[in-house]
């Protein structure tokens, strides 16, 4: 038996222990609450006192954010340096390190949410997947659909919408009957039009006759896509948002959720259900993405670096914003919308125009977009997988980035409409990122053009310890080796992405796919031009530091740092080269490799 006295010291104990963990819980509530702030406001005020006080608090926290990164750069205070200034740690670098800090422990946080297992409620909710298709290379669409057939939910209706209704597309057709079942198990229609042209070639839908026979097809796909758990519909080409649309419109009201994915993609058997699980523990989130992996890494260097990139960019950068319920693009490869939600706002999502041209790109960005502005939460869970093509030619992946640029920006614009509606931490991280290419390239601009040549090579020395930093947290992370070639994507950064961006936000209001189909691949010329003129400016400030340089001879000690920087430079770059041949290069461009997936349809 206990005795009294054993009693109450085994209560103290375990009140001393609740203690600690309360005091752990409290300490991670301190980090977060002040950024859940509008969510806080949000209970105990009118509506429309509430939504006027959120946006002044929003408003001056953007300026406040903005204002501090500008103040932290124009003063350029330093903390602590040598006596010469060679090395230095200041406000600004303090800042960027810190917010770095602050979005690998969030991304941690959900990720060890997303571990606890969870089991669906509802398996009789009813979902569609609907998937675009233009010009699609047939092996991936081959791969796509089988994968589609090995998803593990019941009763899920697929619909493939081909942008494209030519002869020369029919074969999109063919192998979707070859591998959902065939006639007698899947629809099919050849639509002249689609929902917002008669295909008559004038780009409308005409009037009299012509339009009575436009609705009764329209009313056709609907019956079709309603009344088919497989069906596939073939429509005049109208771009990728067209398409989606008509699989939305299509479907209407006749499910509980829209799972989206493109082409080239092969799905996890259990993306569904994981998605699901999300969407159904909180009524008040609208969208999940899941884990987006390449699947023809191995094609190229371009193709392996975008998939490390990728890795970071979702399981980091976008688990950081679910921990707060605001990711602000779900990905087409692989997304799912509450459809009562969605439908809400299908008409103004299609016909979304910028400077006042319609926009046709972005999609899925601006989709992402709505779901935040009518206040519900978009989230992410690395619990749902998924592979997908990127392109494996630098041009084009050059254009694909443009293109992405050019939705970042513009979508940017418009979410700031919505930050009062969400957790402070998307208007910082807004702000942050929207902000920081400008602020690198007026640095590297500055250092190169000062007249010493230490500044460069301390610019590029401190470009690929960053990128060290984060690809040894993405190593702990993901517990891969593999992760550690994500410093080798800070210099395509620096070197490509970075006048992409600028050269995007310049033709911001420039329309374009920016890619071809995979079936024939078209290459674009017109995304060299940013990078060239960025290699010219460069290599200018390289000369005019030179010239500089030999008017004064260096001193020992810059000597010294010369030459002990330029060995440490060169021999990063000699073990990051050998391990990547090693390890990378002797796959690369054996496609057989790339499919060894764990997805077995594959």
């Amino acid at each position: 038996m206990i005795s009294m006295a054993d009693a109450g010291t085994f209560k103290l104990v375990k009140k001393t222990v609740s203690q600690k963990k309360q005091d752990i819980l409290d300490g991670l509530t301190l980090i977060s609450v002040p950024l859940l702030m509008p969510h806080i406001l949000h209970l105990q005020m009118p509506s429309h006192c509430r939504n006027a006080l959120n946006i002044v608090v929003t408003t001056l926290f953007a300026a406040v954010v903005l204002f501090t990164i500008l103040l932290a750069y124009v003063t350029g205070y330093q903390f602590i340096h040598t006596e010469q200034h060679h090395l230095s740690f200041g406000l600004y670098g303090a800042f960027l390190s810190l917010h770095l800090l602050l979005q690998s422990l969030f991304a941690f946080l959900e990720h060890r949410r997303m571990r606890s297992p969870t089991l669906p409620q509802h398996l009789r909710r009813s979902v569609a997947l609907c998937i675009a298709a233009y010009q699609e290379d047939p092996d991936y669409l081959r791969k796509c659909l089988r994968s589609v057939r090995r998803i593990s939910y019941p009763g899920l209706k697929v619909v493939l919408v081909v942008d494209g209704n030519r002869p020369e597309d029919s074969y999109m057709n063919d192998i979707f009957l070859e591998v959902m079942g065939g006639a007698d198990q899947a629809g099919r229609m050849v639509w002249k039009g689609n929902y917002h042209s008669d295909g008559s070639g004038g780009g409308g839908v005409g009037g009299g006759r012509r339009s009575t026979v436009h609705m009764e097809e329209a009313a056709r796909v609907a019956r079709l896509v309603r009344g088919c758990r497989y069906s596939c519909i073939m429509q005049e080409w109208g771009g990728k948002r067209e398409v989606m649309y008509t699989a939305f419109k299509a479907l209407g009201d006749s499910v509980d959720y829209l799972q989206v994915c493109d082409s080239d993609t092969v799905l996890d058997p259990a993306c569904t259900i994981e998605m699901l699980k999300i969407l159904e523990e909180d009524p008040m989130v609208g969208g999940v993405g899941g884990d987006v992996q390449i699947l023809n890494k191995y094609d190229s260097w371009i193709s392996f670096l975008s998939s490390v990139r990728y890795w970071m960019a979702f399981n980091i950068e976008r688990a950081c914003q679910s921990y707060f319920g605001c990711v602000q693009c779900i990905s087409g490869p692989l997304g799912m919308y509450r459809n009562s939600l969605l439908q809400r706002f299908l008409e103004p999502w299609y016909h979304q125009t910028f400077l006042g041209s319609k926009c046709s790109f972005g999609d899925d960005r601006h989709l992402t977009n709505r779901v935040l502005s009518f206040g519900y939460k978009t989230k992410f869970t690395a619990r749902s997988h998924c592979q997908t093509e990127t392109p494996n030619q630098y041009l084009r992946w050059l254009n694909q980035q443009t293109r992405w640029s050019k939705s970042y920006f513009r979508e940017w614009l418009y979410n700031a409409l919505w930050f009062h509606k969400h957790s402070l931490w998307m208007t910082y991280e807004s702000v942050v990122t929207g902000f920081f290419p400008f602020f690198l390239v007026a640095t590297v601009i500055n250092l190169f053009y000062r007249g010493r040549l230490w500044n460069i090579l301390l610019f590029l020395l401190t470009v690929q310890l960053v990128g060290m930093v984060k690809a040894t947290y993405a190593c702990f992370l993901r517990g891969s080796l593999v992760m550690i070639f994500m410093s080798l994507y800070s210099l395509l950064y620096m070197s490509s992405l970075l006048p992409a961006k600028i050269f995007a936000l310049l033709t911001i209001n420039k329309a374009g796919w920016g890619t071809s189909g995979r079936r024939k691949i078209v290459v674009n010329f017109i995304g060299a031009v940013p990078v060239t003129v960025w290699a010219m400016v460069l290599f200018g400030g390289v000369v005019y530091t030179i010239y500089c340089e030999t008017q004064e001879p260096f001193s020992e000690r810059e000597k010294a740092l010369l030459i002990a920087g330029t060995i440490l430079y060169a021999c990063y770059w000699l073990i990051l080269l050998v391990l990547y041949l090693a390890i990378v290069a002797k796959r690369c461009n054996k496609r057989a490799d790339q499919y060894h997936l764990p997805y077995p349809e594959a």
